[in-house]
């Protein structure tokens, strides 16, 4: 079965869908039924076809990138090129879509609909017409979460056709080794437990303020790794609130750096305030080692992934009081720490896993 992938980046370009694909094709590569092939753009104006990973990726050239969508004549050309028994598509890159619509050969054609264009708000309104033609036109539709369905304007109409096959992630990556385990000690012993850990891009979306603003009334100390363009903001909020001692912004850090933090942590937060968290992966880094997870309810996958009372605690967005009554539940309480961490770690390998993700997509292919 011949299976090609379409989005507008693809490793060694960072991103979340990006990635995303990247493990789809590593998790398929152990069906060998499954043939995949990876359509995207380039960054220059050549085309190129690559290997990577053992996966055939064409990169058709791009002319010029409007509202972070890449623009490929080229892209067009291949997608009628190509044979395949099913077209997989991976929304919302509308200039994809299109080129499916206009020039796609495979009879069968899916979508994963990552999350709803929420802020390209003229983009939407042009490119809705097509977007109602896209879903109505595909086989089936993906999501990573029942929530997304429920909570999309575009989705709940087309229920019937929705099939959740939650993100998967490799989770090899957060094992204990005896390296980590001594960084674990280091960071423990400098930073001064109960340590609060938060990850991810200094967006404004991910909330951030609300949990610096929580930290006041917080007895521990709030690790912050990542770098955006809230970062001088937020920065200068710990400033203001004189937490300077409370809060401690990392910045970038390396892989094996932040697999420690993850260990050294005692509780993980994700304090997102906008649909734009569609998914939230850090939750499942977390919940991999062990670690109990506070999040907020956006009719996201965020209270998908972790799950009120079992894996950790859920609570509404924007809200520093309930940020702090939650931690403080949560770090008054060993014993609910570990049970929740616990629950969280057999929920992301259960659930969670790239192995676990391609064999259900394996199962969803031959259904279509």
């Amino acid at each position: 079965m011949k299976i090609l992938q379409v989005y507008k980046d693809y490793f060694p370009v960072v991103g979340g869908i990006e990635n995303h694909i990247r493990l789809i094709g590593r998790g398929l590569a152990a069906y060998p039924e499954i043939e995949t092939t990876v359509l995207v753009t380039n960054r220059s104006s050549n085309t190129v076809v690559e290997n990577i990973e053992g996966i055939r990726v064409i990169k058709a050239g791009r002319l010029a990138t409007v509202s972070s969508a890449p623009i490929s004549l080229e892209l067009f050309s291949w997608m009628r090129r190509l044979e395949a028994d099913i077209t997989h598509l991976h929304f919302p890159y509308p200039i994809g879509e299109l080129a499916y619509l206009i020039a796609g050969r495979s009879q069968k054609m899916v979508v994963t609909y990552h999350s709803d264009i929420v802020r390209q708000k003229y983009l939407l309104q042009v490119y809705k017409p097509f977007l109602y033609r896209l879903l109505a036109r595909a086989d089936a539709i993906t999501v990573s979460s029942p929530q997304y369905i429920q909570s999309s304007p575009y989705l709940r109409p087309l229920q019937d056709k929705c099939v959740v096959i939650p993100h998967g992630t490799d989770l090899s990556r957060f094992a204990r080794s005896p390296e980590i385990d001594r960084r674990v000690q280091e960071l423990r012993q400098s930073h001064q437990p109960p340590l609060v850990l938060f990850v991810g891009l200094l967006r404004y979306y991910k909330g951030l303020s609300f949990l610096i603003e929580a930290m006041a009334n917080v007895d521990a100390r709030l690790l912050v790794v990542g770098e955006g363009p809230q970062g001088a903001e937020w920065r200068e909020l710990t400033r203001q609130l004189a937490l300077e001692d409370k809060v401690k912004f990392l910045g970038r850090v390396s892989d094996e750096e932040l697999v420690a933090l993850y260990h050294a942590c005692d509780v993980f937060v994700l304090p997102a305030i906008h649909r734009s968290e569609s998914w939230g992966a850090v939750q499942v880094e977390a919940m991999a080692c062990g670690k109990p997870v506070i999040c907020t309810e956006l009719g996201t996958g965020t209270s998908f992934v972790n799950v009120n009372r079992e894996t950790g605690l859920v609570i509404p967005p924007r809200d520093a009081a309930a940020l702090a009554a939650a931690l403080n539940e949560l770090l008054v309480n060993e014993a609910l720490r570990m049970e929740l961490g616990q629950k969280a770690e057999q929920r992301a390998r259960q659930e969670f896993s790239h192995e676990v993700m391609a064999e259900r997509l394996v199962q969803f292919y031959h259904s279509v």
